[in-house]
């Protein structure tokens, strides 16, 4: 058996796209048909974006710690969010947590380390691009960060809050999102972040400008790998 993961959602297309992702790449660890056991408790998005526009990240947090505690009577072992934008109020959470939680920051910056990178660029809603959750997780691992400028972000966010979290995928908004990150690879970024949950849903990382680190897909990844590997060391 392995450890139950709880998954604190927050919007719903990012939030099935990682629970996809768990249940889809576990066969590979635990066998045909096999996958962790998941339990997923959400607040509306528009709950959360009361706090997030008025940049109350305690109210965010409180909506947080609602789900996580719901999830512990559900028996899960531990949390994560799939939510790059609400991880401002992360430091909140784990404090009063009453499980243990994963970082996404955490799980894009080792992975970037591990490719060898120097400097991200962030992409994400205009909150997560202005905001201290990367610059801050990125700098202990020594990877620097840039983002896109004030007007690319207005639109990048445009995109996020006014299709992507809709299932809305358009091929002028996947352009204009590499258009974007070649602009960051120009001011010497070598990897690009795509630190909205949704944003997997429109960047190919064939023809993207540069390396992918999709925050989604690694923070599934991540928990993964805690659910086996910790339950096989406490066996």
């Amino acid at each position: 058996m392995s450890l139950h993961i709880g998954i604190v959602a927050c919007s719903a297309e990012g939030a099935a796209l990682c629970y996809r992702t768990i249940c889809a790449e576990a066969k590979e660890i635990m066998g045909e048909h096999m996958h962790p056991e998941i339990t997923m408790h959400t607040h509306p998005l528009g709950e959360y974006m009361v706090g997030i526009r008025a940049g109350d990240w305690r109210a965010v947090a409180d909506l947080m710690l609602s789900s996580t505690r719901k999830l512990q009577t559900c028996g899960v072992d531990f949390a994560l969010c799939p939510d790059n934008t609400i991880h401002q109020s992360f430091d909140l959470v784990s404090a009063e947590s009453p499980i243990p939680w994963i970082h996404i920051a955490d799980s894009v910056a080792a992975a970037a380390k591990k490719a060898g990178l120097s400097c991200l660029a962030i992409t994400g809603t205009k909150y997560l691009m202005t905001g201290p959750v990367y610059p801050e997780t990125l700098k202990k691992f020594g990877i620097a960060c840039k983002i896109p400028n004030a007007d690319q972000r207005e639109k990048i966010d445009d995109i996020i809050f006014n299709e992507l979290v809709y299932g809305v995928i358009r091929e002028e908004a996947r352009l204009y999102f590499n258009e974007v990150v070649q602009d960051l690879k120009d001011q010497g970024c070598d990897g690009v972040v795509l630190g909205c949950t949704e944003i997997p849903l429109i960047v190919r990382p064939d023809d993207c400008p540069l390396p992918t680190f999709d925050s989604t897909r690694l923070l599934a990844r991540a928990a993964l790998q805690k659910a086996v590997a910790e339950n096989a060391t406490s066996s």
